[in-house]
């Protein structure tokens, strides 16, 4: 059975002593005695008394804390986000509470509200897959609490507390596809996620204008939503396989899909790259692993969250008159081309 922690109040209580002396003789005050001192450090090492840094921070008017609020800490693109996150926050002096949405926007307004009752200074949140109404962020936005959208914004919510940092995900496709046909392919599937994410409606988008950009044509029978995972890849891969012309090239809008992919083609006896060039996007860890090592699009996680503690840090220093926020980031792409994709 778990103990209660002991209080102010409970050392005050065996000494005799008012919870104000306690307080001051804690805090080393020159108007406590010695031995007083020495009676309250002695106790509260016996009874194992930890004072309340978030209550002392609240009376200092602070919390020092900041809130961040991922999809999930899985695979490799969130904990690196979020290890870029804490460095730059320890670096400034400020604590991270961590939350994780599991993809399901209930839970992500739950947290929301969780990190605001916590009294974090700012909050930094990818959004989850699910999301498709906002009025829990119009809720940070009205008390004026710094809020940075980083990977997958919201689109359009602006106010001088809001900011985002992202990858240029349009020209992150577009290189993905431009590759590709140089490769000499001519059939490039896509497998999307949800359109309504920022990152896969710009994705999608690079792909078709790059196809159309090189004079190639746009077959809707070529482009599959599904699952963002190594399942969903696969079954999308054995549907285009069945076509009766299928494709030479896969661009996946993630790294797990287009493992799935790579699966789907080799139980078809086919090889990759020579049958069907696979990119993914994300530079999972995994990339390096699997064979062949599969191509795709560095996301400069650990970047992206330093840089958004960055852009947190210089609305906190603008206080709660700020007029204008400071103005998105968006981060420049990186293709790495391996041998999933090299035909040539």
């Amino acid at each position: 059975m778990a103990h209660r922690r002991a209080s102010i109040t409970d050392l005050a209580k065996v000494l005799g002593l008012s919870p104000s002396t306690i307080s001051r003789a804690l805090s080393d005050h020159d108007d406590v005695s010695e031995a007083t001192k020495a009676r309250v450090r002695q106790l509260a090492e016996e009874m194992h008394y930890q004072p309340n840094q978030l209550a002392a921070a609240l009376r200092r008017g602070r919390s020092n804390t900041l809130g961040v609020l991922v999809p999930h800490i899985t695979g490799h693109f969130f904990p690196q986000v979020v290890h870029g996150i804490a460095t730059e926050a320890t670096k400034l002096g400020y604590n991270v509470m961590i939350c994780q949405s599991n993809e399901d926007a209930r839970q992500e307004q739950k947290n929301i509200d969780l990190l605001m009752n916590s009294q974090v200074e700012g909050i930094l949140v990818s959004l989850a897959n699910t999301t498709q109404s906002f009025g829990h962020f119009e809720a940070v936005r009205q008390q004026n609490i710094p809020l940075v959208f980083f990977d997958r914004v919201v689109e359009d919510f602006s106010g001088s507390n809001v900011s985002a940092v992202m990858i240029d995900d349009y020209q992150g496709a577009y290189q993905v596809v431009t590759h590709l046909i140089e490769q000499g392919c001519t059939r490039i599937a896509h497998f999307s996620g949800p359109l309504h994410l920022n990152i896969h409606k710009n994705r999608h988008q690079g792909y078709r204008d790059a196809l159309t950009a090189h004079g190639l044509p746009i077959d809707e029978e070529l482009i599959v939503f599904c699952e963002m995972n190594q399942k969903g890849g696969t079954q999308a891969m054995r549907q285009l396989l069945k076509l009766p012309k299928r494709p030479d090239g896969v661009f996946s809008s993630n790294d797990l899909a287009a493992i799935g992919a790579i699966q789907a083609v080799k139980s078809a006896r086919l090889r990759v790259p020579r049958d069907v060039a696979v990119v993914g996007f994300s530079n999972e860890m995994f990339t390096l692993l699997t064979e062949p090592m599969l191509s795709s699009v560095d996301q400069r996680c650990e970047q992206m969250g330093k840089t958004a503690v960055q852009l947190l840090q210089k609305m906190l220093k603008g206080g709660p008159n700020r007029q204008t926020p400071p103005k998105p980031i968006v981060l420049k792409p990186k293709l790495l081309v391996r041998e999933s994709s090299q035909k040539r």
